[in-house]
């Protein structure tokens, strides 16, 4: 028996195609998360493609986006190292036995 086709509102197609061409994620993730066939995204991504509606990324763009990428992860790496020494000093400061001694009297 033959299954019953879904249709999908114009809006949905839409904000999908968005996030593949925006968000660099692969057609296959994007519809896993979407819960939808893998080769109907592509259809919907390459549709508007084809007809023009939806830029290419050229190369020096592409490249640009690439090296954007790259330093964004360097950043985030050292950030990601300054937020775990914080925390270990952090620890360090909470722990220290000087912290709870009471001020002597007199």
């Amino acid at each position: 028996m033959a299954e019953k086709r879904r249709k999908f509102d114009p809006k949905f197609r839409e904000g999908a195609v968005r996030i593949v061409t925006e968000t660099g994620k692969t057609i296959a993730e994007v519809a896993e998360d979407l819960g939808i066939n893998e080769t109907t995204l592509a259809s919907w991504v390459s549709s508007p493609r084809r007809a023009g509606a939806v830029p290419a990324v050229g190369s020096d763009e592409l490249e640009r986006l690439r090296r954007e990428n790259a330093q964004l992860k360097r950043d985030n790496k050292e950030l990601v190292i300054e937020r775990d020494v914080l925390k270990c000093c952090m620890v360090l400061w909470v722990e220290r036995p000087w912290r709870t001694r009471r001020p002597s009297s007199g």
